[in-house]
Protein backbone atom coordinates (compact mmCIF):
# COMPACT_ATOMS: atom_id res chain seq x y z
CA UNK A 1 0.00 0.00 0.00
CA UNK A 2 3.43 2.54 -0.28
CA UNK A 3 1.42 3.93 -3.57
CA UNK A 4 -1.98 4.63 -1.60
CA UNK A 5 0.18 6.03 1.02
CA UNK A 6 2.20 8.18 -1.25
CA UNK A 7 -0.70 9.62 -3.24
CA UNK A 8 -2.73 10.42 0.30
CA UNK A 9 0.32 12.23 1.47
CA UNK A 10 0.72 14.59 -1.27
CA UNK A 11 3.94 12.77 -2.29
CA UNK A 12 4.12 14.01 -6.21
CA UNK A 13 5.91 10.44 -7.03
CA UNK A 14 3.58 7.61 -5.42
CA UNK A 15 6.45 4.92 -7.03
CA UNK A 16 9.04 6.93 -4.88
CA UNK A 17 7.58 4.82 -1.55
CA UNK A 18 7.19 1.59 -3.35
CA UNK A 19 10.47 0.42 -3.15
CA UNK A 20 13.14 1.57 -0.68
CA UNK A 21 16.52 -0.98 -1.44
CA UNK A 22 18.07 -0.82 -4.83
CA UNK A 23 17.65 -3.78 -7.09
CA UNK A 24 20.40 -5.47 -9.27
CA UNK A 25 19.78 -4.93 -13.15
CA UNK A 26 18.77 -7.97 -14.19
CA UNK A 27 17.72 -11.59 -12.82
CA UNK A 28 19.54 -12.46 -9.62
CA UNK A 29 19.20 -15.01 -7.21
CA UNK A 30 15.63 -15.31 -5.43
CA UNK A 31 13.99 -13.78 -8.44
CA UNK A 32 12.38 -17.10 -9.04
CA UNK A 33 13.97 -16.94 -12.40
CA UNK A 34 16.32 -18.82 -14.06
CA UNK A 35 19.93 -18.38 -12.73
CA UNK A 36 21.98 -15.70 -14.55
CA UNK A 37 25.21 -17.07 -16.18
CA UNK A 38 28.40 -15.33 -14.98
CA UNK A 39 29.75 -13.48 -18.16
CA UNK A 40 32.77 -15.00 -20.26
CA UNK A 41 35.71 -13.23 -20.78
CA UNK A 42 35.75 -11.72 -24.27
CA UNK A 43 36.93 -14.59 -27.07
CA UNK A 44 36.00 -17.45 -24.50
CA UNK A 45 32.96 -18.56 -26.96
CA UNK A 46 34.56 -18.00 -30.15
CA UNK A 47 37.55 -20.25 -28.99
CA UNK A 48 35.40 -22.71 -28.01
CA UNK A 49 33.45 -22.77 -31.41
CA UNK A 50 36.92 -23.04 -33.21
CA UNK A 51 38.28 -25.56 -30.96
CA UNK A 52 34.95 -27.76 -32.13
CA UNK A 53 35.78 -27.17 -35.70
CA UNK A 54 39.01 -27.46 -35.48
CA UNK A 55 38.12 -31.24 -33.95
CA UNK A 56 36.08 -31.87 -36.62
CA UNK A 57 37.15 -33.85 -39.94
CA UNK A 58 34.08 -31.90 -42.24
CA UNK A 59 32.30 -28.84 -42.07
CA UNK A 60 30.11 -28.89 -39.31
CA UNK A 61 26.46 -26.90 -39.54
CA UNK A 62 25.50 -24.50 -36.52
CA UNK A 63 23.70 -27.32 -34.49
CA UNK A 64 26.26 -29.62 -34.91
CA UNK A 65 29.03 -27.19 -33.16
CA UNK A 66 26.30 -27.09 -30.76
CA UNK A 67 25.81 -30.73 -30.35
CA UNK A 68 30.29 -31.28 -30.32
CA UNK A 69 30.67 -28.35 -27.59
CA UNK A 70 28.10 -30.21 -25.28
CA UNK A 71 27.27 -27.01 -23.32
CA UNK A 72 23.99 -25.47 -22.41
CA UNK A 73 24.70 -22.53 -25.17
CA UNK A 74 21.22 -21.97 -27.82
CA UNK A 75 21.99 -22.62 -31.62
CA UNK A 76 20.98 -18.88 -32.18
CA UNK A 77 24.03 -18.00 -30.26
CA UNK A 78 26.08 -20.64 -31.77
CA UNK A 79 25.16 -19.23 -34.99
CA UNK A 80 25.99 -15.64 -34.03
CA UNK A 81 29.53 -16.95 -32.72
CA UNK A 82 30.11 -18.15 -35.96
CA UNK A 83 28.27 -15.75 -38.15
CA UNK A 84 30.88 -13.55 -36.25
CA UNK A 85 33.87 -15.56 -37.14
CA UNK A 86 32.90 -15.47 -41.00
CA UNK A 87 32.50 -12.14 -40.80
CA UNK A 88 36.35 -11.87 -39.44
CA UNK A 89 37.12 -14.42 -41.83
CA UNK A 90 37.92 -16.76 -39.27
CA UNK A 91 35.78 -19.47 -40.87
CA UNK A 92 34.48 -20.64 -44.23
CA UNK A 93 31.49 -21.22 -44.98
CA UNK A 94 29.40 -23.38 -47.64
CA UNK A 95 25.51 -24.17 -48.50
CA UNK A 96 24.05 -26.91 -46.37
CA UNK A 97 20.80 -27.39 -46.85
CA UNK A 98 19.11 -24.58 -45.58
CA UNK A 99 21.58 -23.00 -43.62
CA UNK A 100 25.81 -23.24 -43.97
CA UNK A 101 28.31 -25.60 -42.51
CA UNK A 102 31.54 -23.62 -41.15
CA UNK A 103 34.96 -24.79 -41.98
CA UNK A 104 38.21 -22.70 -39.65
CA UNK A 105 40.29 -21.15 -42.38
CA UNK A 106 43.65 -21.81 -40.74
CA UNK A 107 44.62 -23.96 -37.30
CA UNK A 108 45.12 -22.78 -34.12
CA UNK A 109 48.91 -21.57 -34.30
CA UNK A 110 47.96 -19.40 -37.86
CA UNK A 111 44.81 -18.02 -36.18
CA UNK A 112 47.45 -17.16 -33.37
CA UNK A 113 50.09 -15.31 -35.97
CA UNK A 114 47.19 -13.33 -38.04
CA UNK A 115 46.01 -12.18 -34.56
CA UNK A 116 49.35 -10.72 -33.45
CA UNK A 117 49.93 -9.50 -37.21
CA UNK A 118 46.71 -7.62 -36.65
CA UNK A 119 47.69 -6.25 -33.39
CA UNK A 120 51.53 -5.25 -34.69
CA UNK A 121 49.51 -3.33 -38.20
CA UNK A 122 47.72 -1.05 -35.87
CA UNK A 123 51.39 0.36 -34.11
CA UNK A 124 52.89 2.90 -36.01
CA UNK A 125 56.23 2.50 -34.33
CA UNK A 126 56.31 -1.27 -34.84
CA UNK A 127 60.42 -1.45 -33.61
CA UNK A 128 59.10 -0.56 -30.73
CA UNK A 129 56.27 -2.92 -30.53
CA UNK A 130 58.85 -5.58 -31.82
CA UNK A 131 61.54 -4.65 -29.43
CA UNK A 132 59.14 -5.10 -26.50
CA UNK A 133 57.60 -8.35 -27.45
CA UNK A 134 61.31 -9.49 -27.72
CA UNK A 135 62.16 -8.20 -24.21
CA UNK A 136 59.49 -10.01 -22.41
CA UNK A 137 59.83 -13.82 -24.31
CA UNK A 138 61.64 -16.74 -22.43
CA UNK A 139 65.33 -17.79 -22.94
CA UNK A 140 63.71 -21.00 -24.56
CA UNK A 141 60.88 -18.74 -26.89
CA UNK A 142 63.95 -16.49 -27.56
CA UNK A 143 66.05 -18.59 -29.06
CA UNK A 144 63.43 -20.52 -31.12
CA UNK A 145 62.70 -17.40 -32.98
CA UNK A 146 66.51 -17.09 -33.73
CA UNK A 147 66.52 -20.39 -34.98
CA UNK A 148 63.25 -19.73 -36.79
CA UNK A 149 64.76 -15.79 -38.05
CA UNK A 150 67.91 -18.26 -38.77
CA UNK A 151 65.92 -20.67 -41.39
CA UNK A 152 67.26 -23.63 -38.58
CA UNK A 153 64.08 -24.77 -37.09
CA UNK A 154 60.61 -25.72 -38.24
Amino acid sequence: MAQAQGISSGDPDPRAHAQTSPRPHGPGPGSGSAPSAERRPAGELESTVLAALWAADAPLTPGQVQGALGAPLARTTVTTILTRLYEKGTVTRTRSGRGFAYTPTEDAPGLTARRMHSELQKEEDRGTVLARFVSQLTDADEQLLRELLDGDAR
